[in-house]
């Protein structure tokens, strides 16, 4: 297959960046999209060019490190699909593929593809942990837990952090990230000690960093690789509130 790809090319935060044309001659319809940039890559050292920097690690659909946009999508056009799940059979011979990064106020380009998402470090510093004692790990059965709540806690817990979702958000908002730490932990006893005294430091965190604010447009849910679901955010504001009744303040 033959592909030209469109991709953003930015030397650090302070350039302007722009789009460079390229074309990959041989790519194969079993290729991953990460693949597909390695192949241009090493065209690119051979002909002593300057490689397109992107972020990788695990390439298994897990760690949530590749994050790009593709064709106007987080991760790609395929629902449900990382990009380094995302196959090259996707497209088609001939295709025109535009790469940009992740474009959001609080996740900064390091350079070309790949952005700095330490934003997301912060919210969980600021609250995504529980307490427990130390000693011998406690009975399996001895804290029940409903299956409900389990389900729920487990399908929040799906969050790789990838960012798809800020990216994807009209005002760069993170709360489906942020939802889903919070329901994960919410849901469980373990994460009720902190419950209220999380939600009010982990959200404003989040508005410190300078992430946006939610509109429910529901762009974030549609683009998340893990299929995330909307309701976290109902959760979300729903302690959030708690707390603010409860009087809970952010701890310095």
């Amino acid at each position: 297959m033959r592909l030209n790809l469109r991709v953003w090319r930015q030397k650090d935060l302070a350039d302007k960046g722009r789009m460079v044309d390229y074309s990959v001659e041989d790519a194969s319809e079993d290729m991953s999209f990460l693949e597909l940039i390695d192949v241009l890559n090493e065209k690119l050292i051979l002909q002593g060019e300057d490689p397109v920097a992107f972020d990788h690690d695990c390439r298994e659909g897990i760690c949530g490190a590749c994050s790009m946009v593709i064709d106007g999508q987080p991760h790609g056009p395929q629902k449900a699909t990382t990009t380094c799940q995302l196959h090259v059979r996707q497209f088609s011979d001939g295709d025109t593929i535009t790469v940009e990064p992740f474009r959001a106020g609080a996740f900064p380009v390091i350079k070309d593809l790949v952005v700095d998402r330490n934003a997301f470090d912060k919210i969980i510093q600021a609250g995504g942990y529980i307490s427990a004692n130390t000693g011998s790990a406690p009975e399996a059965h001895s804290t029940p837990v409903p299956k409900a709540a389990a389900d729920r806690s487990f399908a929040a817990a799906n969050c790789i952090g990838c960012g798809a979702c800020v990216a994807a958000c009209p005002n760069g908002s993170a709360s489906l990230f942020l939802g889903a730490k919070l329901t994960h932990l919410g849901e469980m006893p373990q994460g009720q000690p902190e419950r209220y005294d999380r939600v009010v430091n982990m959200v404003e965190t989040h508005d410190d960093a300078g992430f946006g604010g939610c509109t429910n447009t529901g762009a974030c849910a549609t683009a998340c690789p893990k299929e995330i679901p909307l309701d976290v955010i109902s959760q979300l504001n729903k302690d959030y509130l708690a707390a603010t009744v409860r009087g809970k303040r952010r701890k310095a």
